[in-house]
């Protein structure tokens, strides 16, 4: 009984020592995610107000850009994939890689190569492992994005679209992330980036505008200038948007998993001090038990004697 009870006790060290850690991150992710809500709070009104301005320029001219023109028949795409530097926040990472295969399935089905961008140690070593193709790779920042990363990200995805892709460059840019709704809500989508769609634009442009009269532009030098200047701008604002979204949408997984995985230590921790309790009451009982044997044993010897 007494073994049992040393390794009852051990165990119960042991998952409080654990318990300790999930706790705090689960509390250090909690700061995080609501630094990082500010970030996307911030940052979207400028990617929303930027994709309106590149729409007004491409609906009021006749300019043919790759960032409005779309190939008559595509066979190149490029996919952006943004994933995790980290583990520990559940299905995070495997949701938004998911969503993933499922637009390079359907890209592939519609008769288009596909040319990976990876951000995230976590996709680069699932694709890694499956010895697939990396066209370009991003690590170390997920957890905190800047908007120079963004730009290292968007330099390379920009200088595809503008190749022809009898050179190696794309007709079309997708980008999958995770969105961040709550925090106990958050989506892996995918969206096209490049060549942006006008109708969506224009439908999502009305309904942030409300009601509000849009005005008229006059583009100097040209509207095919003014789309070359809007072009690295367009595709820097919404890759850091998605990066911000991804890294509130990480923290929000990585607080919810320690949540619960802190919960499940108390549970355990519960459930192990009954057991040591048992335990310690059936050694206590024995030792009673052996104590007035032996009492018995010895009197019943004096009673033989006399």
């Amino acid at each position: 009984m007494g073994a049992k009870l040393r390794v009852y006790k051990r165990r119960i060290r042991s998952v409080t020592a654990t318990k300790k850690i999930t706790k705090a991150m689960e509390m250090i992710a909690a700061s995080r995610v609501v630094k990082a809500q500010r970030q996307v709070a911030a940052s979207t009104p400028y990617a929303s107000e930027l994709t309106r301005a590149v729409t007004a320029v491409a609906t009021g001219s006749n300019t043919q850009h790759p960032l409005t023109t779309e190939v008559e028949k595509p066979t190149r795409a490029a996919l952006l994939l943004i994933t995790s530097d980290r583990g520990l926040a559940g299905g995070y990472s495997s949701n938004v890689i998911k969503a993933a295969e499922q637009l390079t399935e359907r890209l592939k089905a519609e008769g288009k190569e596909v040319d990976a961008y990876i951000v995230g140690r976590k996709g680069v070593s699932y694709y890694g492992f499956r010895e697939r193709k990396i066209v370009e790779s991003w690590t170390g920042f997920t957890d905190n994005p800047t908007y120079g990363d963004a730009k290292a990200i968007a330099a390379p995805l920009i200088e595809a679209v503008q190749k022809d892709t009898a050179e190696g460059g794309v007709d079309e840019l997708h980008i999958v992330f995770t969105e961040f709704i709550s925090m106990m809500t958050q989506t892996a989508l995918d969206d096209r980036l490049l060549p942006l769609s006008l109708d969506k634009a224009a439908a999502e442009s009305a309904e942030t505008s409300k009601g509000e009269i849009l005005p008229l532009f006059d583009f100097e030098p040209s509207a095919e200038d003014v789309l070359d200047a809007l072009l690295p701008r367009y595709v820097e604002s919404r890759i850091y948007n998605a990066l911000l979204q991804a890294a509130a949408s990480k923290h929000a997984a990585t607080r919810r998993a320690m949540k619960s995985a802190t919960d499940n230590a108390e549970e355990l921790i519960k459930s192990l001090s009954r057991l040591a309790n048992a335990a310690r009451q059936a050694e206590i009982t024995q030792e009673i038990s052996e104590i007035v044997g032996g009492s018995a044993a010895l009197a019943d010897a004096t009673a033989g004697s006399d």
